[in-house]
């Protein structure tokens, strides 16, 4: 942020104060009813209907057979060993 608005806590702070007392809305219905009274805007409406769905795995949700609580995950204790150095690997 540029230095000629001061320390970031202070813009911050203002910001926060004009968000919640309504004045960012009273500055942006007075620039729109300016603009409409000029005349360069249309108020014509556009809604995008689009769909687009995320993975379920994308949202969160639960993946299945990843940890049950019916059947505890398998440590590297409990899993079988191969005597690799026996097999000539390694």
């Amino acid at each position: 942020m540029p230095a000629r608005y001061g320390e970031w806590e202070t813009v911050y702070g203002l910001f926060r104060r004009w968000q919640r007392d309504g004045t960012w809305a009273r500055i942006l219905k007075e620039l729109q009813a300016r603009a409409d009274a000029k005349g360069p805007i249309t108020w014509d409406v556009s809604v995008d209907s689009t769909i687009t769905r995320a993975h379920q795995h994308a949202a969160g949700a639960r993946k299945r057979g990843i940890c049950r609580s019916r059947r505890p995950a398998a440590s590297i204790s409990s899993l079988p060993t191969i005597a690799w150095a026996a097999l000539g690997v390694g």
